[in-house]
């Protein structure tokens, strides 16, 4: 986790910042510690008013407005209630226990991330001490709280190259709050303009990481039957929710006939990008990588997502490579046989079978040999000890990764200087 502190002058700027964000779709406003009403009941005015009440208590106090945001690795998924949890732990550890104030979460990064906002002057009128609030009470509020929910440590700042690699920034589709035709639109055209595909298949492979599907209908239905195809949305779950928007009616024209044109355009563009993905997965397999989900975790960090594809009865038929940096789509097939997936399968099938010979051999020769009873497990304790270290050394390097992400700091500053009232010019009156 990484926690950004900033302190200001101006609640009303950084409430404006947080709800213009509510207003568009980049934000949700999930809690209001410390009101008397919850956070869906309360407008603008009212959540401003019950901060602003504790500042006139103190006027002498110029910087009263502290704004947080807390970054979690793209790896992590945090429930809003344990997002709301966790707020309320920071504020309580970094001393503003009791203090009113209002929790948001941003949808407008590729990493889950949310904003705190609150103010440092409390019902008696003493102001909270806020400086070096983030180098002192926040990074040990912050140590503790990675330990507590088990949330991946940023202990070391250095820049990772290979988090960098983000999907499109494009939010996710969150159906139930955003405008659903809008909010698909944007996916859709960012989509099928950056990325290369061949197939239906492969476009949704990228769809589907922002809770979108392009539905050609089933083989009995209308839409098959006329060569149709429908927008959906996804939810958690993967499962089709809401009503299905018709291709035609969004202004790209992502029908099925031009898609299967961008198909054959596409197909010769994808043929010297190949070796970098198949690259990617056979250095994966040189590290501990013995299942699927611990290759797609190795390929997520080198900015490849593996989307896995099996019928109903969980049977894997396929697998299929999004790589983000240079904007491509394959399935495993096209990489070559030793990637399809089945070959992929076998692999973390021997992956697994050799490491459990392993551990067998080493065990009968700590057992065998009189004399040498901990030999085995001191073996088997310094391998597993130097795989931990390999993996924290892995995840602790994500810091500079979710500042860059849509440069949110410069970004969230830059907005806030915005929304700043110019000061009035005077005018002076000659004598006389």
């Amino acid at each position: 986790m990484v926690a950004v502190v900033h302190t200001h002058r101006s609640l009303r700027a950084c409430l404006n910042y947080n709800e213009q964000k509510v207003k568009t779709g980049f934000a949700a406003c999930l809690d209001a510690g410390f009101y008397p009403m919850e956070a869906a009941d309360l407008n603008f005015h009212q959540k401003l008013r019950r901060l602003e009440m504790l500042t006139t208590l103190n006027q002498r106090t110029k910087v009263n407005t502290l704004h947080v945001s807390l970054n979690f690795h793209p790896s992590e998924k945090p429930s809003e209630e344990l997002l709301k949890e966790i707020a309320a732990n920071y504020l309580e550890k970094i001393g503003f226990g009791g203090q009113p104030y209002l929790l948001y979460q941003h949808f407008d990064a590729g990493h889950p991330h949310i904003h705190l906002l609150t103010t440092n002057i409390k019902a008696d009128g003493t102001a909270i001490h806020m400086h070096n609030l983030g180098r002192n009470q926040s990074k040990k509020a912050r140590e503790e709280i990675e330990l507590k929910y088990d949330l991946v440590q940023a202990v070391n700042a250095q820049q990772d190259a290979a988090l960098r690699f983000k999907p499109v920034d494009v939010r996710r589709a969150r159906y139930g709050r955003m405008e659903t035709k809008k909010t698909m639109s944007s996916i859709i055209n960012v989509v099928t303009d950056q990325y290369c595909f061949s197939s239906l298949a492969q476009l949704n492979a990228v769809l589907g990481l922002y809770n979108l599907v392009a539905d050609p209908g089933t083989e009995d239905s209308r839409i098959k039957q006329h060569q149709g195809l429908v927008f959906r949305m996804l939810d958690g779950q993967g499962e089709k929710v809401g009503v299905p928007i018709k291709a035609s009616d969004f202004a790209g024209k992502p029908t099925l006939k031009n898609l299967r044109e961008k198909f054959i355009k596409n197909e010769p563009l994808k043929t010297g990008r190949k070796s970098r993905v198949s690259n990617m997965i056979s250095m994966a397999f040189l590290t501990n990588v013995n299942s699927i989900d611990a290759l797609s975790v190795a390929l997520r960090q080198k900015g490849i997502d593996l989307v896995v594809r099996q019928n109903p009865q969980g049977v894997i038929y396929g697998l299929t490579f999004v790589d983000h940096e240079q904007k491509v789509v394959f399935n495993g097939n096209e990489l070559g046989k030793g990637f399809s997936a089945k070959a992929i399968l076998d692999r973390c099938t021997d992956r697994m079978t050799g490491e459990g010979k392993k551990q067998t051999v080493v065990t009968a020769e700590g057992a065998g040999q009189p004399g040498r009873e901990g030999v085995g497990n001191a073996t088997g304790d310094c391998a597993g000890s130097q795989e931990i270290a390999h993996v924290d050394h892995g995840v602790s390097r994500f810091t500079d990764a979710l500042i860059v992400d849509g440069e949110q700091t410069a970004a969230m500053d830059w907005e806030l200087k915005r929304t700043k009232r110019k000061k009035k010019r005077r005018i002076r009156l000659s004598a006389g």
